[in-house]
This record gives structure tokens, C-alpha cells and sequence, in this order.
């Protein structure tokens, strides 16, 4: 059992920070997460004392900074279980998933190519594929969600023909929460010469996740849902599938040499897809926050976040004026307050001091599953606590009298 109130500590903002004169209670986690002093102290280190540039420079500094650099691309395969070789450092899942589209999917899709999604995915797993269905003629179809929302292997397969030649979908949904079952999808696929990508950025902070178990064949993640920098992400892919991969950004670093003919050589995966100053400061913290939330352990923390959610679920249930469209997921809690629009309930919550996300969250197209246009979103992580969920629960029973309780 996680010992939350000593983690806590380790979050400034959970000890000073307040809303409304009240004391910040954090529920917002999908669209980002609050940061341990341990990765303020790390980025703080790198600007204080030594904070040269990476891979560029013949002196200790430059070496120093290298160190950290790399160390990260080693945590990182560590957390997932690769080759630090297979660690692309990108500036978030966006970035990456639009490395895969644009460097994978233009180069190896055709005209009438099939990349298969659903609507519950995020605009930054849907539109790079829109774009370029767009530029080379392949098409994007939809696997159909079960009645609750999950992805099912059942509706994979359904959804698969002769001419699908990649998914790319959620492990964890960032609305409905569904955790998909990767590596039966994936045995699926491979089995037909299909690949998969894998959208990990409500999974990596919140689960163990192995690369190699599950056998992905591309998988995105950003620091800053998992206690580290905004603008710093990661792309895993098998090294033969990066080695196939074209940069999607050209400049110093990527390079071996080039000639004013316009000859390129490229260097090999990794390093030919980081042209530029990386964000250093982010990867070096995100390189804490990896070493931190392995030393409190991935599976104590889905576990403690698993109690979290059902406990809420059940509160929630209890309430007449509340309705919950994902009761039975494993993420996000996805509602709405009867009769109350969700920014106007986003904001209800916010005069108690609790931050929730309202509207739809990205993912644009989930409303032709759902039927509504708009959810509230309560996301928990692994320094919340049981009672926080309490005041949470009843500021939800103030929603079916909505105005006394905002003017009140």
C-alpha cells in the first residue's frame, strides 16, 4: 500500500497551492500531472550548473550534460523494457505520433491503404493519419467500440481487411478509459503483416508496460502526464521500423555529413531523427521522474489508482443528478451533472478549489459514439487521496441546484 500522505510531500503544489482560498484538489491528471520536488531539483540543477548544449561540445561541461542526456534514453528502455537504442526523444506524443504518420505511414502507405482507428482516439492520433489519407489516397476506417466503449479484439478483426495495413490506437483511452488488449491485437495484426501503433500516453504513468511482451511496433508517451517536463516525449519503435522511418525534421545532429550536391548521409536511429537543441532541461527531468515512479513501483501505483476510481464510481452511482458513461473502464471518469452544461460544472468545482477538465478532450469524433457533445473529466493519479474524492462527491450534489450553488 502506497503511503500517500509521504508522497504527497514531495509535490509543492499540494502543499501551498489554492484555488478559490481553498486547497488545490488536482483531478485533472489526463491532460497533465503535478511534478515532484526531486524533477524541479533535477531541471533546476542543469540551468544552475551545468547547462551546455548536447552532443555538441570536446569539453567536461558538454560531457556532463551528455551523461544525463543519455541516461534518460536508458531509463526510458528500462521502464518499457527495449534497446535505449529504440528510445526516440521527441517533444511529446503529438510530435511522436506525427513522426510515425509522416515518417513511416507517408513512405510506406498507398492509395487505398487502410489505417484503422476509432473514435474514441485523440486529435493527435487521428489527424496526422486524416493528413495523409489526404496527400497519398489511403483511408482511414474505424474499428467499432463494444456497447460500453472498449476496443474488443472481436471488432479488430471485424475491422481488418486485406487492404489494412496499420493501426494505430490508445492502450488507455484519454475519455472512456478502456484499457486495450495490445498484445492479442497485436499477435492479430503480425499474423497479417499489419502494424501497430500504440498511443501510450494515459498508459506509461499509470502501469507497467514491456514493449517486448506486448510486441508493439511503435508506442508514444510524453513526460508531462507522468510527473516530468512539458515539450519532451518519447518514441519507441523496433529498431528495424525506425531504421525505415524518415526523419520528419532536418538539421545539426541528424547528420553524418552532406555535400553542397545535396548528398545526405544520415546518422542511424536514434540520433537521425533529433535534429536541433533538444529540449535538454525536459529530458533530464524526465529522466527523474522515471527513476521516481519506479522507486514507488508501477503496479503499486495502478493498483492504488484502481481503488481510487472504483471507490469514486461508486459514490458517484449513488448520486440521482450525476451520469457516469464509463463506470466499468480502468481510466478517466467521464460525467456530466444533469441539466448542467460541463464548462458551467467545470466551473462549479473550480469555486470549491477542485480542477477538472470539461468539453471533449481531443477527442473530437467520440461524440458519435456517445451521443453528447461534451463530458466533465475526472482524472486521478497516484498522490490523490480517498478524501479527496469525499469533497469531491459533495460538490457533485450541489450540481442538480446549480445556481444557488455557484452564486451561493
Amino acid at each position: 500500500m502506497l503511503d500517500v500522505m509521504k508522497i504527497r510531500q514531495d509535490f509543492p503544489m499540494l502543499n501551498g497551492t489554492k484555488m478559490h482560498g481553498q486547497p488545490l484538489i488536482y483531478f485533472d491528471n489526463g491532460a497533465t500531472t503535478l511534478k515532484p520536488q526531486c524533477v524541479i531539483d533535477a531541471v533546476c540543477d542543469y540551468l544552475t550548473n551545468y547547462s551546455g548544449n548536447a552532443h555538441r561540445g570536446d569539453y567536461d561541461l558538454s560531457h556532463d550534460v551528455d551523461t544525463q542526456f543519455e541516461k534518460t534514453r536508458k531509463l526510458v528502455a528500462q521502464l518499457i523494457n527495449c534497446d535505449h537504442h529504440e528510445v526516440v526523444y521527441t517533444y511529446g506524443s503529438t510530435d511522436s505520433l506525427n513522426l510515425v504518420a509522416f515518417g513511416y505511414g507517408m513512405t510506406h502507405l498507398n492509395k487505398d491503404d487502410e489505417i484503422l482507428l476509432t473514435v474514441a482516439e485523440h486529435a493527435s492520433n487521428t489527424l496526422p493519419w486524416f493528413e495523409v489519407c489526404d496527400t497519398i489516397g489511403s483511408v482511414v476506417k474505424y474499428i467499432d467500440l463494444n456497447e460500453e466503449g472498449a476496443v474488443t479484439l472481436e471488432n479488430v478483426a471485424k475491422a481488418i481487411t486485406d487492404k489494412t495495413k496499420i493501426i494505430s490506437i490508445a492502450q488507455v483511452s484519454n475519455v472512456l478509459g478502456f484499457n486495450a488488449p495490445i498484445k492479442e491485437i497485436c499477435k492479430l495484426a503480425h499474423e497479417k503483416g499489419i502494424i501497430v501503433c500504440v498511443d501510450g500516453a494515459q498508459s506509461i504513468p499509470h502501469q507497467k508496460v514491456d514493449v517486448k511482451d506486448l510486441d508493439v511496433d511503435f508506442l508514444v508517451f510524453s513526460g508531462h502526464k507522468m510527473c516530468g517536463s512539458t515539450g519532451v516525449g518519447i518514441l519507441y519503435g523496433k529498431y528495424n521500423l525506425l531504421q525505415e522511418t524518415k526523419p520528419t525534421r532536418w538539421g545539426g545532429g541528424s547528420n553524418s555529413r552532406y555535400k553542397s550536391c545535396g548528398l545526405v548521409k544520415l546518422k542511424t536511429a536514434p540520433a537521425k531523427f533529433e535534429a536541433g537543441t533538444p529540449n535538454i532541461e525536459g529530458v533530464i527531468g524526465l529522466g527523474a521522474a522515471i527513476e521516481y515512479l519506479m522507486a514507488i513501483g508501477m503496479d503499486n501505483i495502478h493498483q492504488y489508482e484502481l481503488k481510487l476510481r472504483q471507490y469514486a464510481v461508486e459514490k458517484l452511482l449513488e448520486l440521482d443528478n450525476i451520469e457516469v458513461y464509463n463506470p466499468n473502464s480502468h481510466g478517466a471518469i467521464a460525467f456530466n451533472i444533469k441539466g448542467v452544461f460541463s464548462q458551467d460544472g467545470a466551473s462549479l468545482f473550480n469555486t470549491h478549489g477542485i480542477a477538472i477538465r470539461a468539453g471533449q478532450h481531443c477527442a473530437k469524433i467520440l461524440d458519435e459514439f456517445l451521443g453528447i457533445s461534451q463530458t466533465l473529466r475526472a482524472s486521478f493519479y497516484f498522490y490523490n487521496t480517498f478524501e479527496e474524492i469525499d469533497k469531491f462527491i459533495e460538490v457533485c450534489k450541489k450540481g442538480d441546484d446549480f445556481l444557488d450553488a455557484f452564486f451561493g
